[in-house]
C-alpha cells in the first residue's frame, strides 16, 4: 500500500499568545483554580497507539492533550468531534473513500496546523510498525490525498470498512515526530512535544509523582473552566487519605480488595464507580518457532493452566474480579458480550496434559518432560515489573514448573517486549525447523491486549493475518501480524468478511469463537478496571464514555464548595 501526501499545508498559524508583563513585583498573584486527581502512577510512555504504553494515565493524557476525529459519547456511539473537524463522511463506495475536512483554525500548540500530514504519519505507523493498537483498519488504507492546503483529507481503502469512524483518534504531530530520535518507538516515551487539546503539560516530575496540566492558551475552541489539573501519584492509603482531607477531588485507581475497602470506609461523602478499561489481561500461548508450534504441546500446556488462580492473583479482589473475560473477542463490559468459554476450560487437567505430551513424543523423566533428551523449556514473559502481569507470570511459571515443564522468565521493558520480542519473524508451519529454535524470545506472554471499539477491528487485529500474507510455510519466516503470532488461513475468510461488513459480527463470532478456543493460543483472564472515587470540590464530572473514563469532558470541570 502507498500513502501519499501531495501538498503541504499553507494555513498560517494562529498568532502567538503571550502573557502580559507584570506591572509590579508586589501585584497579587491569583491562586490557580486546581482540580487534583489521585492516580496509581504517572510514568510513561504515553503513546496511545503503542501496546507497550497502554495504561490509565496514557488514556487520560491522550484525551486531554491530543485531537481526535471521532469520540465516543456516554453511550459509546462514535460522534464527530466538532472541536477538530468540519465534516467526515463516506464519499464513495467504489473504491471505499472517506473525505475529512479539518477546521482551519485547528493547530498544534507550536502553531503548526493540524493537517493531512498528521493523518499520513499515523496511518503509516499503524500499518508498518510492530506492537501497535488495533492496526487492522489502517492496513486497509491504500492512499491518502490532500486538498484545501492540507485541511482536506481523502482516504481511500482497498476494501469497504464499516469501522472507519474508529480511525484517526489521538492524532500526533508529524512535523515534530517524523525525524525525532528513536523514531516511532520513541514517540511520546517521556512527554508530549506539542498539544492539540484543551490542556498542555506545565510540569512533569517523576520524583514527586506529579504532572501539572494547565489550560492550553493556543487552543482554538472552548477554554477549560479551571486553570490547572494535577495528576498526583500515591498508594492506596495515600489516595484514600487525600480524598478524606479534600486534597484530591477524585481518584482513579486500579484497586485490590484492600484498597477498595479503604475507599468504601470513607462513607457516603465519596461516591464509588467501576470504570472498565479498554484492556484485557491475557495469557498468549504463541505458536511461533518453539515447542508451542506443536498443537498437542500447546493444548497440553493449556490443560496445565489454573485460570482461576491467575485471575485471583491478578484481580486481587478488586473491580476486575467481577469482569472475568470468558470470550475471545468481546470484553465483559461490551454490549452483546456473552461467555463462550468451553465447559471445564482453564481447570487443570494433568491427565489430559500427560496424554497430549506423550502423544507429542515427550517422556517424563525424574519429574521433567523431555524429548530426544532435551527438557521441555518455555520462555514466559511479562512487560517489565508491571502489575498485575508480573505476579500472574510468576504464578503461571510456578504452575508449569510443578507440572514438569522448565521455565525461563523474562521481564523486558514493555516496548522491547511488544515491538521486538513479540514481533520477531516466526516460522509458520506445522513443524518448527531446528534452525529456528530459540529465535523467538517468548513462548508465553502474560500481557494486556486492547479491547473495545469496533469489534471486527479487534478480531482482525488480534487473530487475523496481514493483507497479502503468504501461505504459511515452515520454510518462510514472516513478521507476525499480531502479538500472539497467529495466522490461520482457514479462519481468515470469516475474519475478512467481518472486517469489511459482508458478514454480521454476531454470525462471525458464532463461527469463530469455538475455533479460537480450540486453538489454545489465547487464554483471556479478566478485563482491567479502575475504581473512580469522587470526593468533594468538583462539579461537572461524569464517569465518561465506556472504556475511556472521565477525562473527555474535563473542559467543563469546575471547583465547587469553595
Amino acid at each position: 500500500m502507498l500513502l501519499t501526501a501531495l501538498a503541504c499545508t499553507n494555513t498560517p498559524p494562529p498568532p502567538v499568545v503571550t502573557s502580559p508583563v507584570a506591572q509590579s513585583s508586589t501585584a497579587a498573584v491569583p491562586t490557580a483554580s486546581q482540580i487534583v486527581i489521585g492516580v496509581d502512577d504517572i510514568t510513561g510512555g504515553y503513546n496511545p497507539h503503542n501496546l507497550a504504553d497502554q495504561s490509565t494515565i496514557t488514556t487520560a493524557l491522550s484525551q486531554l492533550l491530543l485531537p481526535s476525529v471521532f469520540r465516543p459519547n456516554d453511550e459509546g456511539t462514535y460522534e464527530l468531534d466538532p472541536t477538530l473537524m468540519r465534516s467526515a463522511e463516506v464519499t464513495s463506495t467504489d473504491p471505499f473513500t472517506v473525505t475529512y475536512q479539518i477546521r482551519q483554525d485547528a493547530s498544534w500548540s507550536d502553531g503548526a496546523p493540524i493537517a493531512v500530514e498528521d493523518f499520513v504519519y499515523l496511518a503509516d505507523a499503524m500499518r508498518d510498525q510492530p506492537g501497535v493498537v488495533q492496526p487492522a483498519g489502517y492496513r486497509l488504507i491504500s492512499s491518502i490525498q490532500p486538498s484545501e492546503g492540507g485541511k482536506g483529507v481523502q482516504v481511500q481503502f482497498s476494501e469497504p470498512y464499516p469501522g472507519w469512524q474508529t480511525l484517526f483518534s489521538n492524532l500526533l504531530p508529524q512535523h515534530l515526530l517524523k525525524d525525532a530520535p528513536g523514531g516511532w518507538q520513541g514517540a511520546l516515551q517521556d512527554s508530549f512535544p506539542a498539544y492539540g487539546g484543551p490542556f498542555s503539560i506545565k510540569t512533569r516530575d517523576n520524583a514527586r509523582g506529579e504532572i501539572i496540566l494547565e489550560r492550553n492558551e493556543r487552543y482554538w475552541d472552548k477554554p477549560a473552566a479551571v486553570d490547572q489539573l494535577v495528576l498526583r501519584r500515591s498508594d492506596a492509603t495515600g489516595l484514600a487519605g487525600a480524598l478524606r482531607s479534600g486534597n484530591d477531588q477524585f481518584v482513579l485507581s486500579r484497586t485490590d480488595s484492600a484498597g477498595l475497602n479503604q475507599l468504601q470506609a470513607l462513607g457516603p461523602s465519596v461516591q464509588l464507580q467501576t470504570v472498565a478499561s479498554p484492556r484485557v489481561a491475557e495469557v498468549l500461548l504463541r505458536p511461533a518457532n518453539g515447542a508451542l508450534v506443536d498443537d498437542q504441546v500447546r493444548e497440553a500446556v493449556s490443560a496445565l493452566v489454573d485460570r482461576n488462580k491467575l485471575i485471583d492473583e491478578g484481580a486481587g479482589g478488586g473491580p476486575s474480579a467481577g469482569l472475568r473475560a470468558e470470550a475471545q473477542v468481546l470484553p465483559p463490559s461490551a454490549d452483546g458480550y456473552a461467555p463462550t468459554i468451553p465447559a471445564g476450560y482453564g481447570v487443570p487437567d494433568p491427565a489430559k496434559a500427560e496424554s497430549l505430551l506423550t502423544g507429542a513424543g515427550y517422556v517424563k523423566e525424574a519429574g521433567i518432560w523431555r524429548k530426544d533428551g532435551k527438557a521441555l523449556t518455555l520462555v514466559v514473559a511479562s512487560p517489565g515489573q508491571q502489575e498485575p502481569y508480573a505476579s500472574m507470570a510468576k504464578e503461571l511459571s510456578n504452575q508449569l514448573v510443578a507440572a514438569g515443564i522448565q521455565v525461563n522468565t523474562l521481564n523486558p521493558q514493555p516496548r522491547d517486549l511488544f515491538a521486538n520480542l513479540l514481533a520477531l519473524p516466526v516460522s509458520q508451519g506445522t513443524q518448527a525447523s531446528a534452525g529456528n529454535a530459540g529465535a523467538v524470545g517468548v513462548d508465553i506472554a502474560v500481557v494486556p491486549l486492547p479491547a473495545g471499539g469496533d469489534a471486527a477491528t479487534v478480531l482482525a487485529s488480534r487473530f487475523g493475518c496481514r493483507p497479502g500474507q503468504s501461505t504459511p510455510s515452515s520454510n518462510v519466516a514472516v513478521i507476525p501480524a499480531n502479538p500472539t503470532a497467529v495466522c490461520d488461513e482457514n479462519l481468515q475468510t470469516t475474519i475478512d468478511e467481518a472486517l469489511t461488513g459482508t458478514k454480521p459480527m454476531a454470525d462471525a463470532l458464532a463461527e469463530l469463537e469455538p475455533e479460537l478456543w480450540a486453538q489454545h493460543t489465547a487464554i483471556p483472564l479478566f478485563q482491567l478496571a479502575d475504581t473512580l472515587a469522587t470526593g468533594q470540590g468538583i462539579s461537572g464530572m461524569t464517569a465518561g464514555p465506556p472504556l475511556l473514563g472521565p477525562f473527555g469532558n474535563a473542559v467543563n470541570w469546575t471547583r465547587s464548595g469553595r
